[in-house]
């Protein structure tokens, strides 16, 4: 897995995504891009895509598309349209962007393409507390009951997702 960071000046959304899908497919990868103000970490990402990939295997996921499956993960929500809030809107948006394939040098390539479409800036490590103990509902009274960091609640998140099935 190949993470790709940068700030994204989108005018269009459709046109946006569909640019994605395009390296996407050109690669032969998956390809799926996240607002970093909602991701935590890159084990944030990392245990989404091992969740998201044991599901498929499983034949438990609620996505066809790969992509889509690991977003729902991301988002800790079965609901697409829900995880969708994870995703880019329209003007300049903090991003990250997951590259997964079975090829280092399609996942190259795919990185290659991402990076210019967007402006380059470190975004991962940068993530908006407030908006992610909204978006994952984590409460005041819960990081006071645990030892745990607000990443290591939002892993349970995600994590939990496979028990609301």
């Amino acid at each position: 897995m190949r993470l790709v960071e940068g700030v994204a000046a989108v005018d269009d959304v459709g046109d946006f995504v569909a640019r994605i899908g395009d390296i996407a497919d050109e690669a032969g990868v998956t390809v799926q891009v996240f607002d970093a103000r909602y991701v935590v970490s890159r084990r944030h990402l990392e245990r989404a895509v091992e969740l998201a990939d044991r599901a498929i295997e499983r034949g438990e996921n609620v996505a066809r598309d790969r992509a889509v499956e690991i977003l729902c993960y991301v988002a800790g929500r079965r609901q697409i349209d829900r995880a969708l809030t994870l995703g880019v809107d329209e003007g300049r948006t903090p991003v990250v962007a997951l590259v997964d394939g079975d090829d280092a040098e399609a996942e190259a390539d795919a990185e290659t393409a991402l990076r210019e479409l967007l402006d380059p800036a470190e975004t991962l490590d940068d993530y908006d507390d407030e908006l992610v103990r909204d978006y994952f509902e984590i409460q005041e009274t819960e990081l006071a009951a645990t030892a745990g960091s607000v990443e290591d609640l939002v892993l349970e998140r995600v994590a939990l997702l496979d028990v609301e099935k």
